[in-house]
């Protein structure tokens, strides 16, 4: 029983280990972009009240197919602006990402996704529309090229 038990821990931390991470931090994300020589893909959203964020989550960004090639080949950085109470973030977050949006998304689109070099520059622009994370990944790389 304990064989077993280990084992589903280790097998759990290990799909952690592989996950796709999400930056906060728009200095370190220009950082790991510089380091890794990826550009930075950076997603404004309203993870608990904007439909089609959560469907370009769901659809995109969740899938395997996604995680795994942006691991490789992108920074991904999410700047949120949640609603809910319960979803709240720190003060400092939520000042960065305002700064953020000062800064990439003006006009307030939700979801907006934009796609930066290393040292932020706008490389192109894009949204939330009905795709495969395999078209996904060829608009963005389309974008990068």
């Amino acid at each position: 029983m304990k064989k077993a038990l280990l084992l589903v821990i280790l097998l759990l931390n290990l799909s952690t280990a592989f996950s796709q991470e999400w930056e906060t931090d728009f200095e370190k994300a220009k950082e790991l972009a510089t380091e890794e020589n990826k550009p930075i893909v950076l997603v404004f959203q309203g993870s608990d009240w904007c439909a089609p964020c959560i469907k370009l989550d769901r659809e995109i960004w969740s899938t395997e197919v996604f995680k795994d090639y942006a691991l490789d080949n992108y920074i991904m950085l999410q700047a949120d602006f949640p609603r809910k109470k319960k979803n709240a973030l720190s003060e400092t977050q939520s000042k960065a990402n305002a700064k953020l949006a000062e800064t990439y998304n003006r006009n307030g689109i939700f979801p907006f996704v934009v796609v930066l070099d290393s040292e932020g520059k706008v490389l192109g622009k894009t949204g939330y529309k009905k795709s495969t994370p395999e078209n996904y990944i060829k608009e963005l790389n389309a974008l990068i090229e």
